[in-house]
């Protein structure tokens, strides 16, 4: 099971070391979290390591955060990380078929912007996990953490709709980068 790859894994390294120098071994942990629990995920639906975009994409937002001292901002982009993540992932399984978060058409499973049932209520669950982890290291806001994951989340799916494929530099890891500053933006917003 390999689940970076050799930059990837130079990359995580650099989220890893920034997130503990602002928030210390409970922002580690909580981003450990994220990253075990996805890489679970995506490990038994496909296989393969994440390498250094992908891990910049899902983690650079929440290492800022983590380096500017705000909890609530970094639990936020992990959150969407991982709402996304386990929407994606666990989507995958959905005997339903998949529609568009733009239109409601149907689409073929994998489709960038579909959207299953079963893959939303696994991104519900994926950024409540994070919030919850936040509550139980005595962290406020989780309300505001698990509201900012599913927001992430549901702009990926929308950027995934719209954008993805159809501008020449927007493609996945854009996307979730996109997905992360949501986040991050709607936690800092309103707590």
């Amino acid at each position: 099971m390999r689940w970076l790859t050799g930059r990837g894994a130079t990359a995580a390294l650099a989220v890893g070391l920034a997130t503990i120098w602002g928030l210390g071994w409970r922002g580690f942990v909580l981003l450990l979290a994220f990253f075990i629990s996805s890489s679970l995920l995506t490990t038994a639906a496909k296989g393969g390591g994440r390498n250094a975009r992908q891990v910049v994409a899902n983690g650079g937002v929440a290492a800022l955060a983590a380096l500017a001292g705000s909890w609530i901002v970094f639990a936020g982009a992990l959150a969407a990380a991982t709402a996304d993540t386990w929407a994606t992932e666990i989507g995958r399984h959905s005997p339903i078929a998949p529609r568009l978060i733009t239109n409601g058409r149907r689409v073929a499973p994998g489709t960038d912007g579909g959207m299953t049932l079963l893959g939303t209520a696994g991104g519900i669950v994926g950024a409540g996990f994070i919030a919850g982890l936040s509550y139980v290291f005595g962290q406020r806001g989780a309300l505001v953490i698990a509201a900012a994951g599913v927001a992430g989340m549901l702009v990926d799916s929308l950027l995934g709709a719209t954008v993805q494929g159809n501008v020449r530099w927007v493609d996945n890891d854009a996307v979730n980068l996109a997905a992360t500053l949501t986040g991050a933006a709607c936690a800092g917003l309103i707590a």
